[in-house]
């Protein structure tokens, strides 16, 4: 790859982080406190790209310079450039500056062992009734605590339905350590009033009380604690899909 080509591929990989990076896209890929990573990083290709096509264009030519990069000499002793179609590598790179790509959510979830790990311990919660707890804190308390910390209190719990092989259902959000490449679901079975139609991938905002049901991930043994449903709504999905 010449040049040039170089220099395009490196401009449409810096768009696209900062693209990134200026819009709720890097939430995609990475946690939230990674977007000023995205953006330098953008910068800096984008920096590189402009240096690169700088160079070529400044950089003298002879008739007796040696070939460039991606040309050869043949038997005549002509230079022979790289075939025109080899600009089509930028086309996936197009591809990812315009098209979103959607978040992992209940195909990837559903073949994944859930995440829930033992919390170091049970913070007092704030009043409110209901009271609005995430996916995580709601697992934790009802697996490890026995939902002695939620006091049979009523508790509203937002994520995205995953149906096992037998169509239950279970509330669902992806965890991130770093990125989307190391996301891991933490479920939430679903039992009481639940909707008698439920699409995988929808978002839910249900309200209920502890109970204790439970069952072990098919996929790695965990614990999926269930809640008692009282009432569900469906809801638009939230900015970050992921939960940190």
């Amino acid at each position: 790859m010449n040049r040039q080509a170089q220099a395009v591929v490196l401009f449409l990989v810096g768009g696209a982080m900062l693209r990134a990076g200026l819009t709720d896209l890097h939430l995609r890929y990475v946690k939230a406190g990674l977007r000023p990573l995205v953006l330098v990083a953008g910068a800096v290709l984008i920096a590189a790209a402009v240096a690169t096509a700088w160079y070529e264009l400044r950089r003298p030519r002879t008739t007796g310079d040696r070939p460039a990069e991606g040309e050869c000499h043949g038997p005549s002793g002509h230079a022979h450039r790289e075939p025109r179609v080899s600009w089509l590598l930028v086309l996936p790179l197009c591809a990812l500056v315009l098209v979103s790509p959607p978040a992992l959510g209940s195909y990837s979830a559903m073949r994944t062992g859930t995440a829930l790990q033992k919390p170091w311990g049970f913070p007092a919660l704030p009043d409110g009734d209901p009271l609005r707890l995430d996916v995580v804190d709601y697992a934790g308390r009802a697996a490890y605590d026995h939902g002695r910390s939620l006091g049979g209190r009523k508790v509203t719990v937002t994520g995205f339905v995953a149906l096992d092989r037998g169509g239950t259902p279970h509330l669902t959000r992806m965890v991130l350590n770093c990125c989307a490449a190391d996301a891991q679901p933490v479920k939430i079975g679903l039992s009481g009033k639940v909707p008698p139609v439920l699409q995988p991938d929808a978002w839910l905002e249900v309200t209920g009380t502890y109970t204790g049901k439970r069952t072990e991930d098919p996929v790695n043994g965990g614990i999926i604690p269930y809640l008692e449903v009282s009432r569900a709504r469906p809801v638009p999905a939230p900015r970050d899909p992921y939960q940190n």
